[in-house]
């Protein structure tokens, strides 16, 4: 994400040398030293961050359907395959011989067939000229129904002899890696082993199955059905390196009664193999984004009981406390009603603050103010105008313009896998 600068703003004290104050109203004693920040405005992201799981959308087992001799192997482990490809030969002599013998038995029957039909046309010529009973031409009848039956019994065995030959030659029926090879050459192979010859796991596209709370099930199915494309984030699982970029495919039929939970499956092209099947990996759905809201820091919002609020420093020197509405949070920056872009809050030093305090900012630090980044992962609140529930949010905010929302982030090394 792009953010604006300005969040952690650390000022020079024009009051003279710190002093430790005393607490009391109106800030009698020395002013008390705190960190601040900037109260500013921009758009921030609603994210849902769950745990994924890489799935691949096909996982195909190869075996022979046919028992023979495995002669040749023509795939390397963890190589690219394509559909169609030649990936192993049984021992094809065995059925090219079976073959061999069909073919030569429907060719007798088809003869014998075709003599039938000359003897069945000659008895239909002499029973015109009364020279034979009706009867024989009728067993005649019989005899090429007989035949043909026979010729049709032998173009199926011809048809499975040459299907057997085709199965000798072992074709990748997919696009995708091929794993460790499960038999060497020389095996006997037997016809449709459960454990295989080889493995292959197609990986361009991957999907990512990740469950969503019921809470927002009804917002996601909404933007669904208008044909929005929900992204979802597939991130390292210390949640610092993005791996890659999605959309929602589909959810599933049912809600789990014992988590409240629903399957969700995002598809991501997957062109650079960042992610690797059943690999665990952060998911982050998008889904809204807070248009020109407040932003201010975390650390600012203090809690008391049911209450939030922060500590508004005023052009004087002193703090006044402010109720705030937090609309969302992440675990450094937070969206909230009852500021205003501008304003100065507190971010640290609160232990004696209360109304009227005199403060005195800190020294920057001389590596200067942080600069915001991709921010980690804290459930939102649930108050204000994202509804009830928590959520996982990530933000960015837009002082220039505030009504577009940026959705580039700063350029992260992916991390790599074996091809």
């Amino acid at each position: 994400m792009l953010f604006g600068a300005g969040f952690v703003l650390s000022q020079r004290s024009s009051s003279g040398p710190q002093a430790k104050g005393k607490k009391g109203k109106g800030g009698t004693g020395g002013p008390i030293p705190v960190a601040v920040g900037k109260v500013t405005k921009g758009n921030m992201n609603v994210y849902i961050n769950s745990l994924g799981t890489v799935t691949s959308v096909y996982t195909v087992t190869v075996s022979s359907r046919v028992t023979g001799e495995l002669t040749e192997i023509h795939f390397r482990e963890g190589q690219i395959v394509h559909r169609g490809q030649l990936l192993a030969v049984i021992d094809p002599r065995p059925y090219l011989a079976t073959y061999t013998q069909a073919q030569g038995q429907l060719e007798r029957d088809q003869a014998m067939l075709q003599n039938a039909r000359i003897d069945l046309a000659r008895y239909q010529t002499a029973f015109q000229q009364h020279a034979v009973p009706e009867q024989q031409v009728a067993t005649q009848q019989a005899a090429v129904n007989q035949d043909e039956g026979t010729v049709k019994v032998d173009e199926g065995t011809l048809q499975a002899a040459r299907i057997n030959v085709d199965y000798t030659q072992i074709t990748s029926p997919i696009d995708g890696r091929v794993g460790l090879r499960g038999v060497d050459l020389g095996n006997i192979v037997p016809a449709n082993s459960t454990t295989g010859i080889v493995t292959i796991t197609q990986l361009q596209p991957i999907t990512v199955i990740f469950t969503l709370a019921e809470d927002y099930l009804d917002q996601v199915v909404k933007q669904m059905q208008h044909g929005n494309k929900l992204r979802v984030d597939a991130r390292s699982r210390d949640d610092q390196t993005e791996l890659a970029q999605g959309t929602v495919l589909a959810i599933d039929s049912q809600i789990d009664t014992t988590t409240g939970t629903v399957r969700v499956r995002a598809t991501f092209p997957n062109r650079d193999n960042a992610l690797f099947p059943n690999e665990f990996v952060n998911a982050r759905l998008l889904l809204k984004t807070l248009m020109g809201v407040n932003i201010i820091p975390t650390a600012a919002i203090q809690r008391n009981n049911d209450i939030a609020f922060v500590y508004v420093v005023n052009p004087n020197g002193t703090v006044t406390s402010h109720n705030v509405n937090v609309a969302t949070t992440d675990g450094d920056y937070a969206a909230v009603t009852g500021v205003v872009p501008g304003q100065t809050v507190v971010t640290d030093g609160f232990d004696k603050l209360q109304d009227g305090a005199k403060v005195a900012v800190r020294q920057p630090r001389e590596s200067g103010a942080p600069v915001p980044g991709t921010m980690g992962s804290q459930q939102e609140s649930g108050e204000g105008s994202t509804g009830q529930g928590a959520a996982n949010v990530n933000l960015n905010t837009a002082q220039q313009n505030p009504q577009q929302p940026h959705t580039s982030e700063p350029n992260r090394p992916n991390r790599g896998h074996g091809k």
